[in-house]
C-alpha cells in the first residue's frame, strides 16, 4: 500500500480551491450563490476525531503488544489496513473537500459586510480547518500502522558482498 503524499493532497486542495473559487464567481454572476451548510465543519471533525481515537486506538494496542502484557490484546493486520485505506480515502476526500469550501470561502471574503455571507465565510473557513484534521488524523493514522522496515535484507546482502 502506498504512503498519502502531502504534495498530492495539496494539489487536490488548490485544484479543487481555484475551481471552486472560479464557480462561485461564475453562479454568483448568473445568481445567487449556493450556501455553505453549517454541518460541514461538523461532519468533518467527526470523522478527524473517529480517525484520532481509532490511531490511538491501535498505538495502545501495539504498545501493550510490545511490552508483552498478559491483557494485551493483538492488533489484526486485516482492521489495520482497512483502517488505512480509510484514513487515505478520507485524507482524499477531505482535501477535496476543503479545497472546494476553501474557494468559495475565498470569493465571499469580498463581501463580508454582508452578514449571511459573513457566516458563510466563517463556515467554510471552520470546513478548511476541519478538513484538515481529517488529513492530520489520517497521517497519524497511516504512521501507527506502518510496518516497521525490514532491515535483515539490507544487512545480509552487506554482509555477503
Amino acid at each position: 500500500m502506498r504512503e498519502l503524499r502531502i504534495r498530492m493532497l495539496a494539489g487536490v486542495f488548490v485544484v479543487a480551491g481555484v475551481l471552486s473559487w472560479a464557480g462561485a464567481r461564475l453562479w454568483n454572476s448568473i445568481g445567487t450563490l449556493p450556501s455553505v451548510p453549517l454541518a460541514a465543519p461538523i461532519v468533518l471533525a467527526v470523522i478527524a476525531v473517529v480517525l484520532l481515537a481509532t490511531a490511538l486506538s491501535i498505538r495502545a494496542r501495539l504498545k501493550a503488544q510490545r511490552e508483552r502484557r498478559p491483557e494485551a490484546k493483538g492488533v489484526d493486520p486485516l482492521m489495520a489496513a482497512r483502517a488505512v485505506v480509510f484514513g487515505q480515502a478520507s485524507a482524499l476526500v477531505a482535501a477535496l473537500v476543503a479545497g472546494m469550501y476553501g474557494g468559495a470561502g475565498i470569493f465571499l471574503l469580498e463581501s463580508l459586510d454582508i452578514p449571511a455571507r459573513r457566516d458563510q465565510a466563517i463556515y467554510a473557513g471552520f470546513s478548511v480547518l476541519a478538513g484538515i484534521g481529517v488529513i492530520a488524523a489520517a497521517i497519524f493514522l497511516e504512521r501507527v500502522c506502518k510496518l516497521p522496515e525490514d532491515d535483515d535484507d539490507n544487512s545480509g546482502a552487506a554482509s555477503a558482498a
